[in-house]
């Protein structure tokens, strides 16, 4: 596999959330924001790369037998190391994030690629397999948060500052003033109507350009 296909898998062809739908828990319940799906977005990306890397590099000493149990092990590791520098350096977005930073560890896009791809590739491909799905993430968290909180509060990007510091409350833009809210939009029936239209969207996007 060329790296090619690597990022066009990763970021459109098979995107984990609009295609594969793994990890479908945070996709839904934690993109009520911009900043929480990037947030997760990114505490997840860090922990694909680190366990793909990881993965590829043990792949030949593993037994068949334990494989499994040692890639569940490898990403807690780095989960459990994720979630405590969240909670150092981030710690009101950790408060935000809440249980779903150490789900991570459950999370089926992780143990997917480590199972199905670091496994069976070099260390390279592994790598680069980790950053494109881990952005193909990004993209999905970051599409689907900001069009519910655009819908639900007016806004984008409020509260910033969880996760970039105070100095990046200039980023928060209020799209709609006055505006009252739509409720249905950061409630968990408005996940799922913002996660179907995003994905009819890609959907025809693809037929459009003639992609299978």
């Amino acid at each position: 596999m060329t790296y090619t296909q690597i990022l066009y898998d990763g970021l459109w062809k098979n995107n984990t959330g609009f295609v594969q739908l793994l990890g479908l828990c945070p996709i839904l319940a934690i993109t009520t924001t911009l900043t929480n799906g990037l947030g997760l977005g990114i505490a997840t990306l860090l922990v694909l790369i680190a366990s793909n890397v990881t993965i590829s590099l043990i792949r030949n000493i593993v037994p068949v037998a334990v494989r499994l149990p040692i890639f569940v092990i490898i990403i807690a590791s780095f989960v459990t190391a994720t979630e405590m520098f969240v909670k150092a350096f981030y710690y009101d977005l950790y408060l935000v994030l809440g249980i779903y930073l150490p789900l991570i560890v459950t999370n089926c896009i992780i143990i997917g690629r480590a199972e199905a791809f670091a496994s069976k590739q070099t260390v390279g491909h592994a790598l680069f397999d980790g950053i494109t799905m881990g952005i193909g993430f990004i993209f999905a968290l970051g599409m689907l948060s900001g069009l519910r909180e655009l819908f639900g509060y007016g806004t984008l990007f409020a509260n910033a500052d969880l996760m970039f510091g105070p100095a990046a409350q200039f980023l928060t833009v209020t799209v709609f003033e006055n505006y009252h809210g739509f409720l249905l939009a950061i409630l968990p029936p408005g996940a799922f109507f913002g996660l179907g239209l995003l994905i009819a969207m890609k959907k025809a996007i693809d037929l459009r350009v003639g992609i299978k």
